[in-house]
């Protein structure tokens, strides 16, 4: 394989990777727990918080549901790890940790 060839395959695997790291980006994730839900983007920036509250909590129920946020929180965020993954193992160790 010559040199030329070899380039141009890096150069269309890096266009792949930069346009399904795009399509990640825009899409959105949603985490729950029992009270909370949250969406964030492929970016792992947090778009909304929702608190599915009832009249029933109260102080005391705070420190559970600061639990339940991270809970939720992680598990958008490990949505987004595992959509990455599916789309882009194909290209294997060559992102060399990128994602």
């Amino acid at each position: 394989m010559n040199m030329q060839n070899l380039m141009a395959q890096a150069q269309k695997m890096q266009r792949d990777i930069t346009k399904k790291k795009e399509e990640i980006d825009k899409m959105e994730f949603e985490g729950s727990s029992e009270l909370v839900n949250i969406k964030v983007n492929g970016k792992k920036e947090v778009i909304s918080i929702k608190i599915n509250s009832n009249d029933n909590l109260d102080k005391d129920d705070v420190e559970a549901l600061e639990d339940m946020i991270k809970i939720a929180f992680n598990n958008a965020l490990k949505k987004v790890d595992a959509e990455t993954e599916k789309q882009m193992g194909s290209y294997g160790g060559a992102l060399g940790g990128l994602f």
